[in-house]
């Protein structure tokens, strides 16, 4: 099957021909913690759900935050397939720089167990929506100086008194989102 692999510390693209197996990701990861991320059209982007916490090299593929290494499979009703994209076509969507913000935040979140992917609920205009900290984190970058400072001093604060990180990114995610209803 062929698959693309991406690593953020050497910043090669690899084509790899894969056998799909129960173990294949697990061995390719050396992890049994594996996130899955649809974010790429018709493909599914596997990566290491212990890399924020092992201090791996972060990066944006496209619009979305990938920590570690990660492979890149096609997508087809909930099976993988060869993966469709091209390695130039793949190589033009990774950016390997992050700004201040990803890296202070990624920093102060490496020391937890959180998982950037894994989403919670938030109210919006009387919904429950589900949101996650990978949006946060993109919420908060955009946001202006101030905001980005206290959004890393209340993390700061939350990460020395031992408190609960992901009900911190759901309050900022609540935070967020009302801000952008007034």
């Amino acid at each position: 099957m062929r698959a693309l692999s991406i690593n953020p510390q050497t910043q090669a693209i690899e084509e790899l021909d894969i056998e799909m197996k129960a173990n294949t990701l697990y061995t390719f990861f050396s992890s049994i913690l594996i996130d899955e991320l649809p974010t790429l059209n018709g493909h599914m982007i596997y990566s290491d759900a212990n890399a924020l916490s092992e201090n791996k090299q972060a990066y944006f593929l496209g619009e979305s935050l990938i920590i570690g290494e990660a492979l890149i499979l096609g997508r087809h009703d909930f099976n993988d397939v060869d993966a469709k994209i091209k390695k130039e076509e793949l190589s033009s969507l990774v950016k390997y720089e992050l700004n201040e913000f990803y890296t202070q935040a990624l920093k102060l979140l490496s020391s937890t167990d959180i998982n950037v992917y894994r989403s919670f609920e938030v109210q919006n205009r009387g919904e429950q929506i589900a949101l996650n900290t990978e949006w946060v984190l993109y919420t908060f970058n955009i946001a202006d100086e101030r905001t980005k400072d206290y959004f890393l001093n209340e993390l700061t604060k939350t990460l020395k008194a031992n408190e609960d990180v992901e009900a911190y990114m759901q309050k900022m995610a609540q935070l967020a989102i009302n801000a952008g209803n007034k």
